[in-house]
């Protein structure tokens, strides 16, 4: 990705870019905590749909979640290039990890604000709180998300809930 060297005065965003399908999201870096690959799951009854179950991080459970169907765009197919992105959220004032499944990671970008645009107007029937805005590239745009409003808080309190468990090993 090339880089402007004259940036003067600009406030520049760093975004990790994944796919998620056909299209390409991101997540401000400052939120990122590293990249798995994916490995196996536990799966947590009564849990929602896209929960798709808890991983053993360094002896911590964390929960990992699935992002396409979260955004009804059906199910992450595991394949060599699906990992697990460990995010950092705000539950109420603390900060809880949880992993988001994505279909590939593709690289870390640097955007200037005036490359990002407003997540759109939709209509008042469609809760767009989410994207935190949308980057121009040359390919089209960059859906950055806001990982904090991802999830509602009732769907927040759930994976906060399954971080209670204790930890199992993992079998890969």
């Amino acid at each position: 990705m090339e880089q402007n060297t004259a940036l003067k005065g600009s406030t520049v965003c760093q975004v990790l870019t994944f796919r998620l399908a056909e299209e390409v999201y991101g997540v401000d870096i400052m939120s990122v905590r590293e990249v798995l690959d994916f490995s196996s799951v536990t799966k947590v009854p009564h849990t929602p749909d896209f929960m798709v179950g808890v991983i053993n991080l360094r002896g911590n459970v964390v929960p990992v979640v699935d992002l396409k169907k979260k955004f009804r765009m059906g199910a992450t197919e595991r394949s060599v290039n699906t990992c697990i992105i460990i995010v950092e959220v705000q539950i109420d004032g603390e900060s809880t990890i949880l992993g988001a499944l994505a279909d590939s990671v593709q690289e870390v970008v640097e955007f200037e604000d005036n490359v990002i645009e407003d997540a759109p107007k939709i209509g008042t029937q469609l809760n767009t709180a989410f994207i935190a805005g949308m980057a121009k590239r040359e390919s089209g745009f960059v859906i950055i998300l806001n990982v904090n409003a991802v999830f509602s808080m009732g769907e927040l309190s759930v994976i906060s809930q399954t971080q209670q468990l204790p930890a199992e090993e993992n079998h890969e």
